[in-house]
Order: C-alpha cells, then sequence, then structure tokens
C-alpha cells in the first residue's frame, strides 16, 4: 500500500506541477532583475495608503487580493474583522493555509501563492492576530492564547475542513501550537527554517512599558527591518530590499500596531519547545541550507523530536525560501499535499 500510495502520489504530482515549474523559474531568476512597470491595481480601502509605493509587482497582486473576513472570538464582544487571502475556487485535496513569520503578513507569500495555486491548490494566506491587516482598532489581546483562538475561530467559520498548515519561522511555532490545541483543524504540517526553540520574548516580558514601547518603535523603524532583509538574503540588490522593507513595514502603519506589538511582548511569546513530541500529525520539515538567522542542523534535530516527519533541504537558500526560493517552495509544497492526498485515498480504498 505505501509503495502504491508513493507511486501514484509522485506520478500526479509530476503532471500538475508542470506549468506551476515553469511559472516559478521565471519568478526566481528574472523577477530581480526585471524592470518595473506600471500596474494598475485597485487597493482594499483598509490597507495603509504607503502600499502605491511598493514596486513589487507580485506583491501589488496579492495585496489587491487581501481582504477581511468577520471572525468571532471569546475575548471580545465584537467580530474581528480578519485579514487573508481567499482561494479562487475549493479543491478535494486538503485546503493549504499559509502562515507568516514573525511581525509580518500574508504579502511574505507573494511568491509562493500564485504557485500554489497554478498548481492547483485551495489556497488560503492567513494574517496572524495583531499582525498584518486585522481591523484591531478596539484592541484586543495579542498573546499566544488569543492567536490560538482567532485562528481556531476562523478555521471554524470559513474553512471547516482540515487543513495543511504551513508555518515558516516563528510561524512553525505558531503552527505546533494549534496542531496540538486543535488536532481537528490540522491535517498535516509544513514547517520552514522553524523557530521553534526558542523561550519566548525572554526578558522582554518583563520590560517596564515605556521600555516596551520604545523597543517597538525600535522594531518598525526602516533602519532595523532593512538590516534584518541583508541577514535573511544573498544576492539580492539593495534597490530590492529596499522595496522588500516597505512591503515588510507595510502593516505597520496602523495606528494599534505598537499597542498589539507590545501586547504580544509582555505576554510572554511563543514557547513550544515540550509541544513538539505531541505533534501527531504527518510534517514536511523545509530548510535553505545558507539559513544564516537559525542553522539548519535544527532540521534534523526537529526531525529527530517529530514522531512522523521528513525533511527537505533547498541549496543556495537562506531564511525564507518562500521568498527567496519560490519554485522549490511551492514544488516541495505541492508534492506534500498531492502524496498525502493519494495516500488518503489509497487507505480508504483499502
Amino acid at each position: 500500500r505505501r509503495l502504491l500510495c508513493h507511486d501514484e502520489g509522485a506520478r500526479r504530482s509530476s503532471t500538475m506541477l508542470s506549468s506551476a515549474t515553469a511559472t516559478a523559474a521565471r519568478i526566481d531568476r528574472p523577477m530581480l532583475k526585471r524592470p518595473f512597470k506600471v500596474v494598475a491595481v485597485k487597493f482594499p480601502k483598509f490597507l495603509p495608503r504607503d502600499v502605491e509605493r511598493i514596486r513589487d509587482t507580485f506583491a501589488l497582486k496579492l495585496a489587491a487580493r487581501i481582504e477581511r473576513l468577520p471572525v468571532q472570538v471569546s475575548f471580545s464582544e465584537d467580530r474581528i474583522m480578519s485579514s487573508c487571502v481567499t482561494p479562487l475556487m475549493r479543491k478535494e485535496t486538503s485546503p493549504v493555509v499559509l502562515l507568516h513569520g514573525f511581525d509580518s503578513s500574508c504579502l511574505e507569500w507573494r511568491y509562493t501563492y500564485p504557485l500554489l495555486e497554478e498548481a492547483g491548490l485551495e489556497t488560503w494566506a492567513f494574517d496572524i492576530l495583531g499582525w498584518g491587516f486585522s481591523d484591531l482598532e478596539k484592541l484586543p489581546p495579542c498573546d499566544v492564547a488569543s492567536k490560538r483562538e482567532h485562528f481556531y475561530k476562523f478555521w471554524k467559520t470559513h474553512i471547516e475542513r482540515p487543513v495543511v498548515l504551513v508555518g515558516p519561522s516563528l510561524g512553525a511555532a505558531v503552527a505546533i501550537d494549534i496542531a496540538v490545541n486543535h488536532p481537528e483543524a490540522v491535517e498535516s504540517l509544513v514547517l520552514m527554517d522553524a523557530s521553534v526553540y526558542s523561550e519566548g520574548t525572554g526578558n522582554l516580558a518583563t520590560l517596564p512599558k515605556a521600555a516596551a514601547y520604545a523597543g517597538v518603535y525600535l522594531l518598525k523603524s526602516v533602519p532595523l527591518r532593512l538590516y534584518a532583509n541583508f541577514l535573511c538574503f544573498n544576492g539580492v540588490s539593495l534597490e530590492t530590499k529596499w522595496d522588500w522593507t516597505k512591503i515588510g513595514r507595510l502593516h505597520c502603519l496602523y495606528p494599534w500596531w505598537e499597542d498589539a506589538a507590545v501586547s504580544f511582548m509582555t505576554s510572554g511569546g511563543y514557547n513550544v519547545t515540550s509541544l513538539i513530541k505531541k505533534v501527531s500529525q504527518k510534517t514536511l520539515i523545509v530548510w535553505g541550507e545558507d539559513d544564516q538567522i537559525i542553522s539548519n542542523k535544527l532540521a534534523w534535530r526537529l526531525h529527530g523530536e517529530l514522531p512522523n516527519a521528513t525533511v527537505k533541504q533547498i541549496s543556495d537558500c537562506g531564511h525564507l525560501p518562500h521568498v527567496e526560493k519560490p519554485a522549490a517552495a511551492a514544488k516541495l509544497i505541492t508534492e506534500f499535499v498531492r502524496e498525502t492526498f493519494q495516500c488518503k485515498e489509497v487507505e480508504s480504498i483499502s
């Protein structure tokens, strides 16, 4: 059964990935050198106006698709209008839900999202509570428990089918937290360059409020964000890094962003080390071989602690494969989803 599952899954994956791989090749190589072209895009009114200063056409196209859906949670009287990118159509395979990294947004997926759609996957990109483009004017708590409940209520209201949950960097900790506490919502996991061994926000949780706000102000500063791009990416022009900096801090321009960031910081953050061995779902671990943020050696530690996991590494790639190597990232995710789906079909027949 296992051999049949593997062989048939591989055959279907190869067929359905052909057009996506062709597009991905165009994205991986020329996108950094392609001259800017003016694109007429209508953006949602709730996005910060600075979105119009972004030059990256992939970011602009994905930004135009961001919408807000209502989510009722127990810790807020009002429904939270929650930002996400929704799929164009429903599919037979499990929905793929893309999380993002620390203090980021769904725009992280600007290059990989269209490839996953072209490969035929039902793909959602979800903004974690406190980050991204949700309406938090009536600020809810943004601690780990609130982020978890917010995702679960979003899933229960708008998806309600077990999903393939994809978490890059700190998003991997978010994914593990959800998978262990709400296993009915998560069929399988993809963890990319996973930040899952840190002990939350550490001493930052004990800072006085004034110091916490000063730290948060620094977090959204242009120099710090630009420096982070230098750490994450090699072989990328300064012009491109500058544009990526504008994309990465766009959500920080909301008036409530600082309050949300301090709420998370002082809550203690994510510490999921003890949860890793409790993950029951099948897991794909993806890692950039040249990650300068989190050593790829931790991929093998994570592999050893997860009961049902495989590791795939991407060569010549840093901390964010879905930004730096979208073709490779999309291929691995799509193959994993298709093979898992085929395995389920074979098992149901058996």
